[in-house]
């Protein structure tokens, strides 16, 4: 019998899972998937981006779908288009063997007509971005009457981006929900005010240690160099790492640019996300990353969210960021569905305070290569 089987998953979900390579929960979906099947009240999960969230939370979502009703029923939020995209594929792919369950990804950069039409038809399950949810309702375009779960997927991530006053709009609109579903790689202030206003006071915490996961899966290492020297001391890593693929991050646009554009003239083909992109660009960057056309990835913290590409084997740090939650988001892109990975920071100045500040609080211990 399937793992996933005694979890409560039908077996029809189970075939598909079995077609995409997935047989062997991990530790949030043994422990979130159980209690979102037999009890579904409020529940809030902190893990880190990469154990294996969309299935925790997207296979109990379709069990509870009425797929004989054409009203929408469940409403996954996400900081970014390249989230919704993954989720909302994640879903169709899980439900190949299933009765039909009807998911639409809506987000910004595409075209709003389009959207609309498309939630014409009968959806069951939306997948949006909170601004480009909001230009919808704002047309009459989605009714979010008969919604009974709401799923913050990285909720994090969307109040780092200014998405609090959409978040809190929309779900004020969703008054018939029977309960909110919260993932998060971290918990901080902002979010405990929105799980106290916005979810009931025994609603269930499921909180994954993100220093467990970084210390068994993420070897942590360091290297003290000059400034000037650091694109050099990345070439020397990626020469080392021979054909496999990573990110590189940069605290600011300018810097990842500079980078970037380094790296490529000494032969390492190189992509670059920063800010400053259109959608169209940023689009044409990932799609020469996940084809391969391009090895690497530079970006702020900022540009990468909503990247997750499975099979990284490293990420450096240019600059350690400026708190850990980003260290955690930056090296949580390594290390996935149960891989092993390297997270490498170069060290000048006062990165060596921040650093012995990411060891204490994360628990973990940064090994000095040479």
């Amino acid at each position: 019998m399937s793992d996933f089987k005694i979890l409560g998953i039908n077996q029809y979900l189970v075939k598909g899972l079995d077609e995409m390579g997935i047989t062997d929960p991990t530790e949030v979906q043994e422990k979130a998937i159980p209690f979102l099947m037999k009890d579904g009240r409020d529940f809030v999960c902190r893990a880190q981006t990469g154990t294996g969230k969309t299935a925790a939370f997207g296979l109990p979502l379709l069990e509870r779908i009425n797929h004989k009703s054409d009203k929408l029923q469940g409403l996954i939020l996400v900081p970014t288009r390249e989230l919704a995209q993954q989720v909302s594929k994640h879903l169709f792919k899980y439900t190949k063997y299933t009765y039909k369950v009807f998911t639409e990804a809506v987000y910004g950069g595409d075209k709003i007509e389009n959207q609309v039409k498309a939630l014409n038809r009968p959806t069951h399950i939306v997948v949006a971005t909170p601004g480009r949810l909001i230009d919808l309702l704002k047309l009459n375009a989605i009714d979010l009457s008969a919604v009974k779960r709401v799923i913050l997927d990285e909720a994090d991530e969307m109040l780092t981006m200014g998405f609090r006053e959409n978040l809190t709009k929309i779900i004020n609109l969703t008054k018939n929900r029977e309960s909110i579903w919260l993932f998060s790689a971290t918990i901080p202030e902002d979010i405990q005010k929105l799980v106290k206003i916005y979810m009931s006071h025994d609603a269930k915490h499921l909180l994954l240690e993100s220093k467990d996961i970084m210390q068994s899966a993420i070897t942590h290492q360091f290297l003290r160099c000059k400034i000037e020297d650091k694109p050099a001391r990345i070439a020397k890593f990626l020469e080392k790492r021979g054909g496999e693929r990573g990110l590189i991050f940069c605290r600011s646009k300018a810097g990842a640019i500079t980078l970037g554009n380094l790296l490529n003239e000494m032969g390492y083909k190189t992509g670059v996300l920063q800010g400053n992109l259109s959608q169209k660009d940023r689009e044409k960057i990932m799609r020469a990353f996940i084809k391969e056309r391009t090895q690497y990835i530079v970006a702020t913290d900022v540009a990468a969210r909503g990247i997750d590409i499975e099979g990284l084997s490293f990420v450096i740090h240019h600059q350690l960021p400026e708190n850990s939650e980003y260290y955690i988001h930056r090296s949580g892109r390594t290390a996935r569905a149960g891989r092993t990975g390297i997270s490498f920071a170069l060290i000048a100045g006062k990165d060596a305070q921040k650093m012995h500040v990411i060891e204490k609080e994360l628990k973990i211990r940064f090994q000095q290569v040479a």
